[in-house]
């Protein structure tokens, strides 16, 4: 199901166009672990140059139109150094990037990280509240229109439940691969509902259809279960930095 021709004929082009600066190129997230679904998911690849100046981005801009034609993402593109020095501000992301990822071209960087737990815990804390808090302002805004609510909980729920699985890293369990298997986990950690997260995984895997469900009761499940989730994390997080 992922599209392995698109990745192939990809890193086959930006070889190409930038020679001897291109240090590494690599598939990360769900596609590199088995949790891809062609509907909801990305690519996402990780180009890394030795420089990116305005005359490298232009020798590569023909690739990256070619891969935004096939309605890929753009590449993240970013200098080694750049990469090292990261980390302690995109520690959720190079974590995950360091955790789940395949390497296409050159060398594995990612493994070579070092992470600091510490800002992981806080950037954590930090993205719960602030995800939470845009929740229940698109619900304000979206409120009486069905198509937009379902949107909305479909498009939110791979970055929530990321965030499960880094709240399970941060607490010192064992972090599965899959959202599904994530919040199962976090659900025998902290009590909540995790049927609304459940039952909108099975839309997306085709395994339930939407006139199934009734989404204002669904978002309703949905919103309390993650300011519950948000304020449980951030009062056992804090409490372990205490400690």
């Amino acid at each position: 199901m992922v599209p392995e021709k698109h990745i192939n004929e990809f890193v086959s082009k930006m070889r190409s166009a930038a020679g001897n600066n291109l240090r590494s190129i690599v598939l990360y997230g769900s596609a590199a672990t088995g949790d891809f679904h062609p509907d909801f998911s990305n690519v996402n690849l990780l180009c890394v140059f030795n420089e990116t100046s305005f005359a490298t981005l232009s020798a590569i801009a023909p690739v990256v139109k070619w891969w935004t034609d096939k309605k890929h993402p753009p590449p993240l593109i970013l200098t080694g150094d750049e990469l090292n020095r990261s980390t302690d501000v995109f520690s959720i992301e190079l974590l995950d990037m360091q955790q789940r990822h395949r390497v296409l071209f050159g060398d594995d960087l990612l493994s070579r990280l070092k992470i600091p737990m510490h800002l992981h815990r806080a950037q954590l804390e930090y993205e719960l509240r602030e995800k939470t808090i845009l929740l229940r302002q698109q619900i304000l805004e979206l409120s009486g229109r069905e198509r937009g609510l379902w949107e909305l909980l479909l498009r939110s729920l791979p970055a929530f439940a990321t965030l499960f699985r880094h709240t399970l890293i941060a607490v010192g369990a064992a972090a599965p691969t899959t959202k599904r298997e994530a919040i199962q986990s976090l659900s025998t950690q902290i009590q909540f509902d995790s049927s609304p997260f459940l039952q909108l995984l099975d839309i997306r895997e085709h395994k339930a259809e939407r006139k199934q469900f009734d989404v204002r009761d669904l978002c309703r499940r949905y919103l309390e279960a993650v300011q519950q989730i948000t304020n449980v994390v951030d009062t056992m997080l804090d409490s372990r930095a205490s400690a």
